[in-house]
């Protein structure tokens, strides 16, 4: 079954009913609608007059969904995880505790050349230059201690989009690069809490005040599947506004078909089916981290 990303813009009083997330008008205490919770995978709520009740949290996190807050400026600021969604959560952190050096960097390797072979994708799949791209990805080394990956995001973003640069707080479309990033990390962090793993020790990323290490690691070959939304919305609408229609159109992540492993699945189940393959790298039963592939 595929789960729903539910995005909440009003003010709204978020109830549970009969396992329903109830969103009721605080004003006229009328029903707006209702949703199974064993259907959501994201809740994002966007305006500072949304009341929750503690109930309907702990039903939402016994579902392992991912609860995202925004800020003033509408982008994801907090978000909310179980603090265990797997059975099985000591044994696996042993593992994923016990992961070499060398190991890690191995995988962090797959994990640059899956993310230069996406973006490489990208840039074909809308005929623009992309021809270095292919003599960086054969050459990231163990640990990508040549900054492969650094090297390819300087040639790719000139190429995709024209006269940009990639920065947080830079001009348009970072502000909807920002906000899409923002939703595939929650996505990435709650599969790799419902794999039994902590999203802060990560195979790369160290940074000491980062709480999802990990989930900055395993995003990154899903980054292109983000730039392809944006990518595509502002060539069709000519916007770089983030309004509503703008995050509509990157919530549809989610959901969107990405070939994985042989199969077509949606980038939710897909992220998830990475997340397992790189406990089962850490186990020893893999030696291959399952990315996606951007066709």
């Amino acid at each position: 079954m595929i789960k729903r990303t539910i995005y909440i813009g009003n003010p709204s009083y978020l109830k549970m009913k009969q396992k329903q997330l109830v969103v009721q008008d605080p004003e006229t205490k009328g029903i707006k609608g209702t949703v199974p919770v064993e259907d959501i995978a994201l809740l994002m709520l966007d305006h500072f007059q949304i009341t929750i009740s503690n109930q309907l949290l702990m039903k939402l996190q016994g579902n392992n969904v991912a609860v995202i807050s925004c800020d003033q400026h509408h982008l994801p600021f907090g978000l909310m995880l179980p603090m265990v969604g797997h059975s099985e959560y000591s044994e696996r952190i042993k593992y994923q505790l016990a992961a070499s050096e060398p190991l890690k960097k191995q995988l962090w390797k797959q994990t640059v050349e899956q993310k230069i072979k996406n973006q490489k994708a990208l840039l074909d799949l809308n005929n623009k230059f992309s021809d270095p791209l292919e003599e960086y990805k054969s050459t990231v080394k163990s640990g990508d201690t040549t900054n492969r990956e650094g090297i390819a995001a300087q040639f790719y973003w000139k190429q995709l989009f024209e006269n940009f640069s990639r920065e947080r707080y830079g001009v348009e479309p970072n502000n909807l690069l920002n906000f899409g990033y923002a939703v595939l990390r929650s996505i990435v962090a709650r599969a790799i809490v419902s794999s039994g793993m902590l999203p802060v020790l990560g195979i790369f990323h160290r940074n000491k005040y980062n709480p999802y290490c990990l989930a900055d690691d395993i995003m990154e070959p899903y980054r292109p599947f983000v730039d392809k939304l944006v990518y595509n919305y502002v060539v069709s609408n000519n916007n770089y506004e983030l309004d509503k229609e703008a995050k509509a159109h990157i919530l549809t992540m989610a959901t969107q078909d990405v070939s994985i492993n042989g199969l077509v699945r949606p980038l939710f189940v897909a992220v998830t089916t990475t997340t397992a393959s790189l406990y089962k790298c850490f186990t020893g039963e893999l030696r291959q981290i399952k990315y996606p592939e951007l066709d």
